[in-house]
């Protein structure tokens, strides 16, 4: 089984300012997909296609932030009808609000982007018995880039007493199409809270597997 890890927002605290001008995002929202590597092709077309129609190379990255309506209306309308189609297909997604996380846990952003994660999947990769997370290497940075990783293993291994092993496979978002398409979910999602972007998360919410923190 193989896990796709992207994110949107910011893990900064800067509350008095607008985003982006000086001011943090006022959520963080995690996505991931969750799929068996025999599946993998299929997100990858989804995002191939958006390409195409563009005609622009995979080398020049495109980002959820990217996306044009009818590009998202197409990403949107595609991704649904594949997660109708492929029931192993998972996405999970976890939103913070973080004007409510207290001080002393946003003195230590790691633990709180770890539990995120941890909260968000766990249960749904815990019957597998070797998961290959992916993850975004330029994703968040907030202490030892292994950090998450031996978080999760302990949880699997002490806390739910299962035999899960993660391999950690660390690769760019520009190399990888998979990536790129969690992105396009996790922005999708972000936006509905520090927008108030209802139209695309209202179509594709009841395929996902959606959770809060500090709400």
């Amino acid at each position: 089984m193989n896990l796709y890890l992207d994110e949107s927002g910011d893990l900064g605290w800067v509350f008095n300012k607008p985003y982006q001008a000086g001011g943090s995002s006022r959520y963080l929202t995690i996505a991931t997909l969750i799929i068996p590597k025999t599946a993998s092709h299929l997100p990858k077309r989804i995002v191939k296609e958006i390409y195409s129609d563009r005609k622009q190379p995979t080398s020049v990255e495109l980002k959820g932030k990217d996306l044009s309506k009818n590009e998202k209306d197409k990403f949107i309308a595609k991704t649904v009808n594949l997660l109708r189609l492929q029931s192993l297909i998972q996405i999970s997604v976890i939103t913070v609000t973080k004007q409510n996380v207290k001080d002393h846990i946003r003195s230590d952003a790691n633990k709180l982007y770890n539990y995120m994660v941890n909260f968000a999947i766990l249960d749904k990769i815990k019957s597998f018995s070797v998961v290959n997370f992916i993850p975004d290497p330029r994703t968040i940075k907030v202490a030892s880039g292994n950090s998450l990783v031996d978080y999760l293993q302990t949880q699997l291994w002490f806390e739910l007493n299962v035999s899960t092993t993660l391999i950690h496979s660390p690769m760019e978002s520009k190399a990888n199409l998979n990536l790129q398409f969690i992105d396009f979910i996790s922005h999708i999602f972000w936006r509905r809270y520090e927008y108030n972007e209802y139209k695309y998360y209202r179509s594709i919410k009841p395929f996902v597997s959606e959770k809060h923190l500090f709400f």
